[in-house]
């Protein structure tokens, strides 16, 4: 297998004004570094190939997946969700609003003061980020966080002030944390096209 160990590059701010972060993160071209803000600490992640190619087939899994199971979802990918009264902000690899889908839709910007958060924030994490992401994730409200690091997939749930492991997904109900695992198991030897298109075929249809 591929060594994976350079697969994210990360700058660790301090003392960071809350105006500088805003500046920073509309000031950008694209996406690119992702950003984390917590109490005045940012955190530039910079993803290679090998983190943005798992985010992205996650992503491909959840939306083939919602599709064959008739699940209306809003893809909102590398969103830059803040609440400046709590002084956090962060940028997922992928997100997704399914609950709350077309209570969003209409919506141009998101406004996390009034808006809820996404329902599920897909987080691929290959070395160590500065910031307690979890706790920003329960503090903001996020219902459901999928994180990968670069091994295997948790699926986890918010549970009063944390989140709880579990088995397969809540927002998606019958999408196990190991069917995804077998499939990311294989990318090194299948093309994304024929993992996903075996995936489709394994799927339940909605009757």
């Amino acid at each position: 297998m591929p060594q994976l160990a350079s697969a994210e590059t990360r700058i660790v701010l301090e003392n960071v004004r809350w105006e500088t972060f805003l500046e920073l993160a509309e000031g950008r071209p694209g996406s690119v570094p992702r950003m984390t803000f917590d109490h005045g600490v940012l955190e530039l992640m910079t993803p290679r190939r090998q983190h943005e190619a798992i985010g992205r087939l996650i992503g491909r899994i959840v939306e083939t997946y919602s599709e064959v199971r008739g699940i209306e979802i809003l893809s909102c990918a590398s969103t830059t969700f803040k609440r400046s009264d709590l002084d956090r902000a962060f940028e997922p690899d992928e997100s997704y609003y399914i609950a709350h889908a077309d209570e969003i839709r209409p919506k141009d910007e998101v406004d996390l003061q009034i808006d809820p958060p996404p329902d599920l924030v897909i987080e691929v994490e290959m070395t160590r980020s500065a910031i307690p992401k979890l706790l920003l994730f329960a503090a903001m409200g996020v219902p459901e966080v999928w994180r990968h690091d670069g091994s295997r997939l948790a699926m986890l749930s918010i549970e009063g002030g944390g989140y709880r492991p579990l088995d397969s997904s809540l927002g998606l109900p019958g999408l196990a944390a190991a069917t995804i695992d077998s499939l990311l198991s294989r990318r090194f030897e299948h093309g994304e096209t024929a993992l996903i298109k075996e995936f489709r075929s394994s799927i339940p249809r909605e009757h």
